[in-house]
């Protein structure tokens, strides 16, 4: 008979059951972890949802500005609001606890606030009347506002009247305002250009200066006169001054065309003044010497045209300039070399002046007493000086020209008779 083993029904369970209920057990702590885990990160999605981000895109930005502050004006809305009503019902308060103490101590009620009242704008009166403190405040001075209330408070109303009326401060107003005159005993000093005097000193210092020395001034309205015969023929002359204004060409408007013309007769009055249309594109118009602006470009004559009326005009007469081989050669024009009278040139000029290319408005200064080309040139101007310089001087440069022509033809008549020696 063989041995069989039996297990009872209530006998312990054998240990690959074991096994198994620790595995359930910790896969039931397993998706309990990682239930709350996913259920964590959902929270946390929801609330970035919920939440404003800041822009990652440069577009956003303007968009997410306006929204901050919509936002934040509500918030100052409401906070005013809440403010607002806090305090009122505040002094609604205050009011009523007033009107019940003086209740109970049985006084009428609408004196005494009217009495509150009064205290209070008077409060309010010196509040707003305080101001931030100056510099002389805090050094402990007075500013001047406050002076003015002092001495107000201290003058009646008559008696600021009084005093405005007063002769005596008229007189002080007027002596203000009165500038002190330089008189002769001022100006005792001799040997001092008036100019000069006029620039350092003043305009009336110089007329003194120039009356003395007996210098005329050149006014603007006496340079005409100064310059030109006032009932003077008005006609061509046998003598004639030419000027030209000239504006620049090229890159750098170094290059120069002609812009104006101006011719005067002997008397100085303007017989020609014409403008130039330009040839070439104009680079500077030299405003500041030459006078010349776009505008008087745009009336302008054609160049060929103004070359054949200055060549009829000068033709057969004397002509007079300053520096006339600059004037004819951008005219491209030619003129005998006996008829041409440069005050550029005349010795006698530049011994008086001193130099050897004087200027035209230093030979003017020097020998006429007279401005010239104060600030923008004009040819008209220009040509009447150079008229003037030359008529003041006709008598003795028509002399030397003559004197030095007789001189020339003796001396081609003495090579001319000679007979040649037999050697």
């Amino acid at each position: 008979m063989s041995d069989v083993t039996c297990t009872a029904p209530d006998s312990t369970p054998v240990e690959g059951t074991k096994h198994n209920n620790q595995k359930t057990k910790n896969n039931k702590k397993k998706k309990f972890w990682r239930t709350a885990e996913k259920g964590a990160v959902k929270k946390e999605d929801e609330a970035r949802k919920g939440s404003v981000l800041p822009p990652k895109a440069s577009q956003h930005f303007s968009a997410n500005w306006k929204a901050l502050q919509e936002l934040l004006n509500q918030k100052k809305a409401t906070t005013t609001t809440a403010q607002e009503n806090g305090m009122t019902a505040l002094k609604h308060n205050s009011k009523k606890e007033k009107k019940q103490q003086i209740q109970s101590q049985g006084k009428p009620v609408k004196d005494q606030v009217l009495k509150d009242t009064n205290v209070r704008t008077s409060k309010q009166t010196k509040a707003d009347s305080v101001q931030p403190c100056t510099s002389a405040e805090k050094s402990g001075g007075e500013t001047g506002e406050q002076k003015k209330g002092r001495d107000n408070k201290k003058r009646t109303h008559g008696q600021i009247t009084a005093e405005r009326n007063n002769p005596k401060n008229k007189k002080r107003k007027t002596e203000e305002v009165v500038e002190h005159k330089p008189t002769e005993a001022d100006i005792w000093f001799d040997d001092v250009d008036p100019d000069d005097i006029e620039a350092a000193v003043g305009a009336d210092a110089a007329d003194i200066a120039r009356k003395r020395m007996g210098v005329k001034q050149s006014k603007p309205q006496e340079l005409e006169k100064s310059l030109v015969k006032e009932h003077g023929f008005e006609g061509l002359t046998k003598a004639v001054a030419m000027d030209c204004e000239m504006v620049g060409v090229g890159q750098s408007g170094e290059d120069s065309i002609v812009a104006r013309v101006s011719i005067v007769n002997h008397f100085g009055k303007c017989i020609y003044d014409k403008y130039v249309k330009p040839t070439e594109k104009v680079t500077d118009y030299r405003t500041a010497v030459s006078g010349i602006r776009p505008k008087d470009l745009k009336k302008g004559i054609n160049v060929k045209i103004v070359q054949k009326e200055v060549a009829d005009i000068i033709q057969g007469r004397i002509l007079v300039g300053h520096a006339i081989h600059n004037d004819l050669k951008i005219l491209f024009l030619d003129h005998p070399k006996r008829k041409i009278r440069d005050t550029q040139k005349y010795k006698p000029f530049k011994a008086i002046v001193k130099c050897g290319r004087p200027s035209l408005k230093l030979l003017s200064k020097n020998i006429l007493n007279v401005k010239v080309q104060e600030g923008e040139h004009s040819s008209v101007q220009d040509a009447q000086a150079t008229m003037k310089l030359y008529t003041s001087v006709k008598k003795h440069w028509e002399a030397e020209i003559k004197a030095r022509h007789k001189g020339n033809n003796l001396a081609g008549k003495e090579g001319k008779g000679k007979r040649p020696t037999d050697h």
